[in-house]
C-alpha cells in the first residue's frame, strides 16, 4: 500500500458644528501649498445595519449614544454635546488615526472603528487616517520602549492591509450616505507630509509648541522615568500628529478627532495647534476607554497573540471562539461597547442571565456573532459558525474534507503514515497523536465518554480506526472533551 501521511491538530482551550474659522495673515499660515491626496474611499454594496433613530425623527445624538454605552472616557470641550444635534451647521467630520505597524488591526483598534461608526449611523462623516508618515515614528503612548524601525516595503504592505480592512468595515455604514456624498474616506498623511521641509515646520509650528506642556504629557512622563528613556524622534510625534489634525481641520473641515484614552495628549496637542496658529475655535477631541477585562488586563491577547481583525492573520473561526469564551462578568459591557445592538436588547440579555432555565453562553454566542458579522461581514460569520459546528463533539453536522480543510489551520497538528492509522486502536491513536498523554488516561476519558472520533463518541475500548473512518480518504478528527481536537491528514 502506498505510504500516505495524515496531519493531526490539537485544538486548545477556546478556551460640531465647524465654526467660523478665524485665520492668522496669510504671511503666517502654516505650510502652504501641501499636496493632498484621497488614498481610497470606496463604497461597497453596503451590508443591512442599525440605524438610530430619535424620536422626533432627527438623527439621534451620538454623544449621549457613546455615553450610554461606556465609550466616552474623556471629552476637550462639553459644547461638542451641542455641536453634535446642531442640524443648521450640517454633518461633522470625525477622524480616528491608525498607524500602519502591523499587516492588520487588531481588536484595540475595534473600538475606534465601532465609534467612528456611530458617528456615520448618526449621520456624521468619517474619517480613517492611515499613519504613512507618523508610522515611520512611532507612537510611545502606553510603550514602554521604542518602536523597531520599518522598512518602506512592509510599510507600504502594511497600508494595504489596514485600508482593506478598515475600507470593508465603514463601508457597511455607507448607505447611511449618498453615492455622490460618502459618510466616510480613507487618508494617508504622508500625502502631506512628504512636502514638509523641516525648517519650514520648526518656524511655522514649533514656535507653537511648549516644551513644557509636552513634557507634562502623561505618555511622556513614564518613558522619561523608565530605563529606555524617550528619543527625540519619539518625543516629536505628539507634534506630528497635532499637526495632522491641524490639517484635517484647515484643509477638509474635519472638526472632531477620536482615540483610545492614551492618545489624550497627542489629541489635547492638535486642538492647542488649531487655536494658536489658526486662532479657530470649533475643534475638539474625545477619547474613549481602553479594552479592558474585568480583572483590569487588556482584552485583546490570546495565548496566541494579538487578535486580529484580518482572516489572513486570524480565521473568523478564531476571531467568534475567543469572543465566545469571554466570561460572564464581560459579556453585558462587551455587548454594550462592541455591538450596535439596543440597548434594551442588550438589558434583556442581561436580564435573562439571571432567570431559571437560561442557557450558558447565550449572552456569549451573541456577542460573537456580531462582533464576526460587524468585522468579517455575513460570510465570514457563517464560515465560523460552520467550522464551530463540525468541531462540536456529538454534532451531526456530516464532515467532509473541505469543512476541516477550512479550520485546519486553527487547529494545531502532526502526521502519522496511512498504514500506521489503519488498524489502530483509539486508544493508542489518542496517545500517540497527542490527544491524551496516556493510555490509562484515554481510556479513562473514554469511560466517561469523553472521547469522540468525528464528532461521535467513542463507548468501545477496543474500537480500531478502520478505513471507513478516514473521512474523504483523509483526515480524521479526534476530540477530547468538548475543546480539544486532533485532525489527520
Amino acid at each position: 500500500m502506498a505510504s500516505r501521511n495524515f496531519l493531526c491538530f490539537h485544538h486548545g482551550k477556546l478556551i460640531l458644528p465647524f465654526t467660523t474659522t478665524k485665520f492668522i495673515p496669510s504671511s503666517k499660515r502654516p505650510l502652504k501649498n501641501l499636496s493632498f491626496s484621497s488614498i481610497s474611499c470606496s463604497l461597497n454594496t453596503p451590508q443591512p445595519t442599525i440605524e438610530p433613530k430619535s424620536q422626533l425623527g432627527s438623527p439621534p445624538n451620538v454623544i449621549k449614544i457613546l455615553e450610554e454605552r461606556g465609550l466616552i472616557e474623556s471629552v476637550t470641550y462639553e459644547n461638542l454635546r451641542l455641536a453634535c444635534s446642531d442640524q443648521t451647521a450640517g454633518p461633522l467630520k470625525v477622524y480616528c488615526g491608525f498607524d500602519p505597524t502591523a499587516e492588520s488591526l487588531h481588536l484595540g483598534n475595534l473600538l475606534g472603528l465601532i465609534v467612528l461608526s456611530w458617528f456615520q449611523r448618526c449621520g456624521h462623516k468619517a474619517v480613517a487616517l492611515i499613519g504613512g508618515a507618523t508610522g515611520r515614528i512611532g507612537d510611545p503612548s502606553g510603550k514602554s520602549q521604542e518602536r523597531p524601525e520599518l522598512d518602506l516595503i512592509s510599510l507600504e504592505k502594511n497600508i494595504v492591509g489596514i485600508m482593506d480592512t478598515i475600507n470593508k468595515i465603514l463601508s457597511k455604514n455607507a448607505n447611511l450616505g449618498s453615492q455622490e456624498n460618502s459618510n466616510f474616506v480613507i487618508l494617508n498623511n504622508y500625502d502631506w507630509w512628504k512636502e514638509v521641509r523641516l525648517l519650514d515646520f520648526l518656524k511655522q509650528v514649533g514656535r507653537y509648541a511648549r516644551v513644557g506642556s509636552m513634557m507634562s504629557k502623561e505618555s511622556v512622563k513614564k518613558r522619561l522615568e523608565s530605563e529606555q528613556g524617550m528619543s527625540y524622534t519619539e518625543f516629536t510625534y505628539q507634534l506630528l500628529q497635532g499637526y495632522d489634525f491641524l490639517y484635517l481641520f484647515k484643509n477638509e473641515n474635519v472638526s472632531v478627532q477620536i482615540g483610545g484614552s492614551d492618545q489624550w495628549g497627542n489629541i489635547t496637542a492638535g486642538t492647542e495647534l488649531i487655536r494658536k496658529i489658526l486662532q479657530a475655535e470649533g475643534a475638539y477631541g474625545l477619547t474613549f476607554p481602553l479594552l479592558l477585562k474585568s480583572d483590569g488586563t487588556k482584552f485583546g491577547k490570546s495565548e496566541d497573540g494579538a487578535i486580529w481583525l484580518s482572516p489572513s492573520m486570524l480565521s473568523p473561526y478564531k476571531f467568534y471562539q475567543y469572543f465566545f469564551s469571554v466570561p460572564d462578568a464581560d459579556v453585558v459591557r462587551f455587548l454594550k461597547i462592541l455591538t450596535f445592538l439596543s440597548m434594551e436588547e442588550i438589558n434583556e440579555l442581561e436580564s435573562a442571565m439571571t432567570r431559571p432555565g437560561y442557557v450558558p453562553n447565550t449572552a456569549q454566542q451573541r456577542l460573537a456573532e456580531e462582533v464576526t458579522r460587524f468585522v468579517h461581514g455575513a460570510d465570514g460569520l457563517n464560515e465560523a459558525l460552520k467550522a464551530t459546528e463540525a468541531l462540536r463533539p456529538g454534532s451531526e453536522t456530516k464532515l467532509d474534507w473541505k469543512t476541516i480543510e477550512g479550520i485546519a489551520e486553527d487547529v494545531p497538528s502532526c502526521s502519522l503514515p496511512y498504514n500506521q492509522v489503519v488498524n489502530l486502536s483509539i486508544v493508542d491513536l489518542s496517545v500517540c497523536s497527542g490527544l491524551v498523554e496516556s493510555k490509562s488516561a484515554a481510556r479513562r476519558l473514554l469511560k466517561q465518554g469523553g472521547l469522540y472520533l468525528n464528532n461521535n463518541r467513542v463507548d468501545n475500548e477496543s474500537k480500531r480506526i478502520e478505513a471507513e473512518d478516514i473521512v474523504d480518504g483523509k483526515v480524521l478528527l479526534l476530540s477530547a472533551g468538548k475543546k480539544n481536537k486532533v485532525v489527520w491528514n
